[in-house]
């Protein structure tokens, strides 16, 4: 599905190891207006849009986050300050659905307002956090209208879930089938399943804005610090803090990191946003192992990001695909 001849020449940051990484990884590239998918080398392998992707009056910014769906034969691509949801076909280089009005928000029908985090279930249906609007959306394939509605469509958001929700800016599959969400107002996180329920709520230990919170194992969650300094960290179900990754000498202070994912070999990926990198961190030795970026400089050449904001490793690594056997389906 992913092109094996690279784009461009392989540049990582000095002392990068390709080995930490399974594979590919997508990058939700905000500030270039692109996506990327990367190799463990450093080598762009596919860009979107390239010259000629995009239909006549279309656009494509802001990218978020971007996820692969579960046959890893498309993207979908959440563009938050753009009001909108795109899946991308990757052989063919075309959007082929979109949710949303590129540049309107609102909370009716085909619209958003800030969407978050957005990924393809199993069975097609998309799920996502709708920040300002602060509820979670299910939205049937193909549909433009909302399958079910988790939470009061409003912009008085608090912590009251499921009725309320304090601006959730992600809901990430578990292995017991619920999902977790971050909501940011509050610094909270809940365990809920797909008809509503709430099983648990929990505050990260010392995390001032919460982003996109997941499940490294049953009892064990991640999540990252949207702050200056920002920090990366685990913890359990009593919001006990288990590690926690905040450099205060050695590697470069984090800067608004918005996603940080588990590796199978016990390593850390996160995006490093306002530090214009993507990094892996080994949490044995609280050190990065391989970077892609160059810290504190944005660009848009080989080795560079501006701002990415979303990342996702590439198949059969991804985190639909790893999830999938016990992802949570939609009630009918």
């Amino acid at each position: 599905m992913i092109p094996a001849n690279p784009l461009t020449r392989p540049v990582l940051a000095p002392g990068s190891d390709p080995s930490v990484l399974p594979g590919p990884l997508v990058v939700a590239d905000r500030g270039n207006n692109r996506l990327v998918i990367v190799s463990p080398q450093g080598s762009v392998l596919w860009e979107f849009p390239r010259a000629g992707d995009l239909a006549a009056g279309q656009t494509f910014k802001v990218p978020d986050d971007a996820f692969f769906t579960e046959d890893g034969r498309q993207i979908i691509a959440t563009q938050e300050d753009d009001f909108v949801i795109s899946v991308i076909d990757i052989a063919s280089h075309r959007i082929v659905y979109r949710y949303g009005t590129p540049g309107v928000h609102g909370m009716g029908s085909n619209q958003l307002w800030n969407p978050d985090d957005a990924i393809v279930l199993p069975g097609g249906a998309i799920l996502t956090a709708d920040i300002k609007n602060c509820r979670i959306l299910l939205i049937a394939s193909g549909a433009h209208t909302p399958w079910r509605v988790i939470g009061q469509s409003t912009h008085a958001c608090r912590h009251a879930p499921p009725g309320r929700w304090g601006s959730p800016n992600g809901a990430f599959p578990m292995a017991n089938g619920h999902y977790l969400v971050t909501e940011i107002n509050g610094s909270w996180v809940d365990e809920i399943d797909l008809a509503g329920r709430v099983y648990s709520s929990f505050h990260p230990p010392g995390i001032a804005y919460p982003s996109d919170s997941n499940e490294v194992s049953p009892g064990v969650y991640l999540t990252v610090d949207y702050s200056s300094p920002g920090r990366i960290e685990t913890f359990d179900p009593q919001g006990r803090l288990i590690w926690r990754y905040q450099p205060l000498s050695g590697d470069p202070q984090l800067n608004h990191p918005s996603l940080a994912l588990p590796l199978a070999n016990g390593d850390i990926l996160c995006n490093d946003d306002r530090n214009h990198r993507v990094i892996v961190v080994d949490p044995r030795t609280d050190r990065v192992v391989w970077q892609y970026g160059v810290t504190g400089r944005a660009g848009s050449g080989p080795g560079m990001l501006n701002n990415p904001d979303g990342l996702d490793p590439a198949p059969p690594h991804s985190l639909v695909i790893i999830h999938a056997a016990t992802m949570g389906r939609p009630p009918v």
